[in-house]
């Protein structure tokens, strides 16, 4: 195909770099060459982030960035660096900061200008092209004429943006107690929205690690009200039109208060943390509609988000083409009444009924995002039809949509392995595996950890972050580190193959090497062999993933038992411990640490399982929600310490242990689990 231009990022193998590789924007990647030619030419920086499946991304490149007259501005008096953040989060982490720091916001497209040395002077987010032109011409004529300005509010904005990961090393006395938990959790609770679920708040993420914890301390501490809030919000959220209901899988958030329209990009690691929370909601309340959004998810992520190799991609863009060929957001996923009337026929009133085709429904133009609002069982009582006519109803009803969705144009497809976000899918087949056990699940979950075993781990135990087309190109930052080594204990209670603990400590090793910071006991983002940018981050509150720290906190917990290593735990001690201060007033950004103080504010356990059939009784113990426990288990006599001297012959036992004090051992999977009650 014949393009008018060509820029530097054609040689990229990020699918968002290559969506911009034909604008008339002169676009470099991030790299030596850019920056020297800045310094060399003495230029301000254009640092443009972003990544594929951005709906208002693709706004201001249409809007700004293939206009040849707003490419001119830019290329004449700026250097333009193009960012995946998928691919480069050390880089949107320190301009992030920046941009919160000047504006009090952020997000994505996120656009900072830079002296040629990268140190940030201005910055936002989406600007329309009027806007966008104005500050270019503002800001380059200042430069001109009054560079020291800039120089001077570098050097301040500079300051600021290392300050912004400053962790103070807590010198009060050690203490996790459940009363701290609980007040946390009370502030929280204030902002509950105990009718459509989540917070009081629009947008809605979905946030699966604050659900998690919360699903977990309701059932630890027996709050019944807690726990039907968190029902009430997984119900609603998987009701709303943020959960695909003809494919299965969930949008990034929503933009109303009843999860009703999403900004439809759908993220692997928004639908690996879904997973596993439904799959543990399910063990809590067995309600079967959890269930089959487990399954329905997994379908989504196997038929639109893995290759051969085993491996998963990034994510399906929120944009997809009308039949008029026009890029428009949701066109792959909404329906007006006249298709719905014309494929469903007799069956459009009862469809229309159970996702609310209605105004309830309706979104914009004459388009319907399908929603429900009833279960199954209240439905069927209000329209005179038994469950299993419904269900019947409900399979052809998603044949057909899914069917007739199949000829319409797709979203585009971010091709590229991100190590981290396949760790969170990995965990997500394991969860489904230990609360379904579907071996399928399992099969899934190893193949993966294979890919990245031989693909993304080097001679030296490192790892690397990216993988396209055979190729790494990006070192693994710490969130790499801390998923796949939760990844792989995950792996191990699951299998009992030793490896997958092996492999997590070596993980564990180098990062504590290469990434931690001894004094301040809390690791970088980045590791000491990366070249170096203006900050160097660190990741310490919990958002729509966990911070890499908070997980990173919890693997050591679980590693320190594993391996009896008292050093590990000091280090999850103290970093927890240095959180602690931030926790109180702000308990949902640090939901992974308020989880990992459960460990030490209740009694947690360690439980062993040695004999001829102890992989068929973790299965067994597995279908109980026991949440303050790590498994060991083996067939055969075994050194390791947990498993040390366990083994009797013709026999298979359970040790159940905690605080250093083991329960007499017992034969039997209820015995077992009354001792951890």
């Amino acid at each position: 195909m014949e393009h008018a231009y060509t820029n530097d990022l054609a040689h990229e193998t990020s699918p968002y770099l290559l969506q911009h590789a034909h604008n008339p924007v002169n676009w470099k990647p991030w790299g030596p060459k850019a920056l020297k030619q800045a310094k060399d030419e003495n230029k301000l920086i254009i640092v443009s982030i972003g990544y594929a499946a951005c709906h208002w991304c693709h706004v201001m490149e249409h809007e700004s960035f293939e206009d040849p007259e707003v490419a001119e501005i830019m290329n004449t008096n700026f250097v333009s660096i193009k960012v995946d953040r998928e691919e480069r989060p050390d880089i949107d982490q320190v301009y992030m900061n920046a941009v919160q720091l000047m504006t009090g916001s952020g997000g994505w497209p996120l656009n900072a200008i830079t002296l040629p040395d990268g140190r940030p002077v201005w910055g936002g987010t989406y600007f329309p092209k009027g806007n966008w032109v104005d500050a270019l011409k503002q800001i380059s004529g200042l430069y001109e004429k009054q560079p020291e300005k800039l120089l001077e509010y570098a050097e301040k904005l500079e300051q600021g943006i290392k300050e912004v990961d400053i962790i103070e090393v807590n010198t009060d006395e050690i203490s996790f107690e459940k009363d701290f938990v609980a007040t946390a959790v009370k502030t929280w609770s204030k902002n509950f929205d105990h009718q459509k679920g989540g917070t009081k708040r629009v947008p809605k993420f979905m946030m699966p690690n604050n659900y998690h914890f919360l699903l977990r301390y309701a059932h630890q501490s027996g709050d019944d009200e807690l726990l039907e809030y968190v029902k009430n919000t997984l119900t609603k959220i998987s009701f709303g039109g943020v959960y695909d209901h003809v494919g299965g899988g969930f949008a990034r958030y929503s933009t109303d208060d009843k999860w009703h329209v999403p900004h439809f990009e759908k993220m692997l690691y928004d639908n690996a943390q879904l997973v596993s929370l439904y799959a543990d909601a399910y063990l809590v309340t067995k309600d079967p509609w959890y269930k089959k959004v487990v399954y329905e998810t997994l379908d989504f992520v196997a038929n639109e988000l893995t290759n051969k190799q085993g491996a998963f991609y990034s994510s399906l863009d929120a944009d997809s083409k009308t039949p008029n060929d026009e890029l428009e957001e949701g066109a792959f996923y909404v329906w007006t009444k006249k298709e719905l009337k014309t494929l469903l026929k007799d069956d459009y009133e009862l469809f229309s009924k159970y996702y609310n085709v209605d105004t309830y429904g309706f979104w914009e133009k004459e388009n319907y995002v399908l929603i429900r609002k009833d279960s199954d069982i209240e439905f069927c009582n209000k329209n005179s039809i038994d469950n299993k006519t419904l269900v019947e109803k409900l399979e052809q009803w998603k044949k057909t949509l899914a069917e007739e969705r199949e000829k319409r144009s797709k979203p585009r497809l971010d091709d590229k392995t991100l190590t981290s976000w396949n760790a969170l899918m990995i965990k997500a087949y394991v969860d489904a595996y230990r609360v379904f056990g579907e071996k399928d699940f399992l099969t899934t979950a190893l193949k993966n950890a294979h890919f990245i075993k031989e693909n993304q781990l080097k001679k030296d135990a490192s790892l690397f972050h990216n993988y396209k087309e055979g190729k790494s190109t990006v070192n693994g930052y710490l969130e790499d580190y801390a998923s796949v080594i939760d990844a792989f204990i995950a792996l191990y209670q699951n299998t009992s193959d030793q490896q997958w603990l092996d492999i997590s400590k070596n993980l564990t090793e180098y990062a504590i090497t290469h990434f931690f910071d001894k004094e301040k006991n809390i690791f970088y983002f980045t590791s000491d062999e990366d070249p170096e940018l203006i900050a160097r981050t660190i990741e310490s509150s919990d958002n729509v993933i966990p911070a890499s720290n908070s997980i990173m906190a919890k693997n050591l917990f679980l590693l320190s038992h594993y391996f009896d290593e008292s050093n590990y735990k000091n280090i999850s001690q103290q970093m927890l411990h240095n959180i602690k201060p931030q926790i109180e007033a702000y308990a949902s950004g640090y939901s992974n640490w308020l989880d990992l103080m459960l460990n030490y504010s209740y009694d947690f356990y360690e439980l062993v399982i040695v004999g001829t059939d102890a992989k068929e009784k973790i299965q067994e113990i597995n279908k109980t929600y026991i949440p303050n426990k790590l498994l060991a288990g083996s067939t055969l006599d075994s050194e390791s310490p947990l498993l040390k001297n366990r083994f009797v012959e013709d026999e298979t036992l359970f040790y159940v242990c905690v605080n250093n004090a083991c329960k007499f051992p017992v034969n039997e999977t209820s015995k077992a689990i009354e001792l951890l009650r």
